[in-house]
């Protein structure tokens, strides 16, 4: 099934791309998670991914962020001017943390990806300070609030220097207060340049960070398109009666 293309899309398409996938279907086992996705993403976009549960959104990012593999059809990775291809990093619902303090968690990884020994206190007490968590340092990760733990996880990503940042529902399990505080960083990120990836069934929050959204239905791209435009219709029949029943609970 074709997408829909909406205003923008030529102008996407002309830019090139940091990742792109052609054609890309996943399956696991019997189950085909997704069917012949075709996608790119620039640099700056601020793609939200929508659709009811279980029509591969989580799928999607995995495959975006390449930690599940497409059986047929490819995925692309482009070098910028740099030379270099693009650094990603991910942030899950719920953060895998160990049950270390707080830098000790973003040096860890800044360890396995290879950051020199001499750079990685610096760069973990830069990215404590960019979320707001330098007084928690030394705590464990584990004794954090949901929401410091939601934050610290985006320290860690961020000390990465990542190009593109994928989020899997990054505010679902918070009180209002911690999502407000994680979605003021994430707003602030994509401020900065930062291409941001992101699932999420909070469609005040698509509207609020996104530049442009996918909608998927069991698997299948149907709708890609700026948010304005997405919002404002008209849609195919299975994107808009989505979104009208969508809205009625935001």
């Amino acid at each position: 099934m074709t997408a829909a293309v909406l205003a923008g899309d030529l102008l996407r398409q002309s830019a090139q791309p940091l990742l792109r996938l052609e054609a890309a279907s996943v399956r696991f086992g019997a189950v085909t998670a997704l069917q012949d996705i075709s996608l790119s993403l620039a640099p700056g976009d601020r793609l939200a991914l929508v659709g009811a549960n279980g029509c591969g959104k989580t799928t999607l990012l995995r495959l975006l962020h390449g930690l599940v593999h497409c059986q047929t059809g490819r995925r692309e990775l482009h070098a910028g001017p740099n030379g270099q291809l693009p650094r990603l990093a991910m942030l899950f619902q719920k953060p895998f943390l160990l049950s270390l303090s707080a830098q000790a968690n973003i040096r860890l990884a800044l360890w396995l990806h290879g950051v020199p020994a001499a750079e990685r206190a610096m760069r973990a007490a830069q990215a404590l300070a960019r979320v707001g968590l330098q007084a928690q340092a030394r705590q464990r990760a584990t004794t954090l609030s949901g929401g410091q733990q939601q934050r610290l996880a985006l320290a860690r990503a961020w000390a990465l220097r990542p190009d593109v940042l994928f989020l899997d529902e990054p505010t679902a399990s918070l009180d209002p207060g911690a999502k407000r505080e994680v979605e003021a960083l994430i707003a602030e990120f994509a401020a900065d340049g930062l291409t941001l990836v992101m699932s999420s069934h909070n469609l005040g929050q698509v509207k609020r960070l996104a530049t442009r959204v996918v909608y998927l239905e069991a698997g299948q791209l149907l709708v890609d398109a700026p948010v304005g435009p997405f919002f404002a219709g008209p849609l195919p029949d299975a994107a808009a009666r989505f979104l009208k029943g969508e809205l009625g609970w935001e």
